[in-house]
Order: C-alpha cells, then sequence, then structure tokens
C-alpha cells in the first residue's frame, strides 16, 4: 500500500526527469506500481481510509510520483456531469488539441506540490491521446483513442506532464499568475487535488 508520505515531494530530483516508455507486454512489477496507485487513488474516495491512513486525496497520480520512472499514470474522477472516470494508462501520446484553452478556476494541485500555489493553468480545451490502457479487472492492455475535454483534459494533461518531468507550477504566468488569456473557458467543477 502507497501512503502519503510514500509520494515524492517537488523538491525530488527525480520528478524533473523525463519517464520511459513502458514495454508491452506488461511485466509483473509494472502491473504492481499499477495496481498500487490505483489502490491510494481509491483509498482517497474512502473517507475512513483517508483518516486512517493519513491519505490525501487526488484524481490523478503518476509513476513518477512514486519514484518510478515509466510512462504510466492512474486518473480517477468525476466529471461535470457527475460520471465517474477510471483510466490506467500507459504510454500515452497526445495527437491534437483544441486551440480553445480551458482553466480550473481555483487553479490545479498536486500531490507532490505540498503547499498552497495560487495561479492558473492554461491547458488546450480538447485532446486526443493515443493510449494503451489496463483493465484491472480483465487484466488486460488495450490501445484506444482517448478524446477528453474540460476537467478530464486537464487532469490528463497535469499527468502528461508530469511524464516530462513537469509540474503545475511550471506553467503559472510569474509576473501575472491571474492573467485571463483570452480564448479560455472557465472549468466551473470544483474538484480533488490532481
Amino acid at each position: 500500500m502507497i501512503l502519503y508520505k510514500d509520494i515524492i515531494k517537488e523538491d525530488h530530483p527525480d520528478l524533473r526527469i523525463p519517464s520511459k516508455e513502458v514495454s508491452l507486454p506488461l511485466s509483473d512489477e509494472d502491473i504492481k506500481t499499477l495496481e498500487l496507485m490505483n489502490e491510494y487513488l481509491l483509498n482517497g474516495y474512502d473517507e475512513e481510509k483517508t483518516k486512517k491512513y493519513g491519505i490525501r486525496p487526488g484524481v490523478g497520480l503518476s509513476a513518477v510520483q512514486i519514484d518510478v520512472l515509466k510512462r504510466m499514470f492512474i486518473i480517477m474522477a468525476y466529471d461535470e456531469k457527475g460520471v465517474f472516470h477510471h483510466y490506467a494508462v500507459i504510454n500515452p501520446k497526445i495527437i491534437s488539441e483544441s486551440i480553445e484553452l480551458t482553466y480550473l478556476k481555483s487553479g490545479e494541485g498536486c500531490l507532490s506540490v505540498d503547499r498552497q500555489v495560487d495561479g492558473l493553468i492554461f491547458r488546450p480545451r480538447r485532446i486526443k491521446a493515443n493510449v494503451y490502457l489496463y483493465d484491472f479487472l480483465e487484466k488486460k492492455v488495450t490501445y484506444k483513442q482517448l478524446k477528453l475535454k474540460d476537467y478530464l483534459a486537464i487532469i490528463f494533461q497535469h499527468e502528461y506532464d508530469h511524464l516530462k518531468g513537469i509540474l503545475f507550477v511550471d506553467r503559472i504566468n510569474k509576473e501575472n499568475p491571474f492573467l485571463i488569456l483570452p480564448n479560455s473557458v472557465p472549468v466551473t467543477f470544483e474538484s480533488q487535488e490532481d
């Protein structure tokens, strides 16, 4: 089981190293990594477990955040319509993104950034990504193209940045952190941490 203390924080140098492609078929070690990340996020939805184990809830977790430098992450989040989305993503590649931007009015958060960070992060509102998805029930990997928008697109891009050694704090305008960019639409849905 992963606890919040096991997630590496922003001063850890490995968070700045680009992650490596994952070999397919998945190794037992890679499956175990995915299962541990998944369990952490799932436990974050259980109030009793968050208190018992000191878990800080989140909606996304990348392998690099538990110091495994591989191109994998988990997303476990509700969208603006209350629909639950759960993805175990392997070797993602964003292939297109909209010109229109979006942002969270409250700003982004991160399990690896253990402090309040003020400022807005603008990301493409819609993305398409080619990914391999791991199915925890069937224990198999499938290739798929995801089309995501608004909140889910933000989460995906936040985790995708982790794979490139980028933290959300790097994307905040240092001179004017709350400057609203033209052609941007806020996501009104307020969320847990990424």
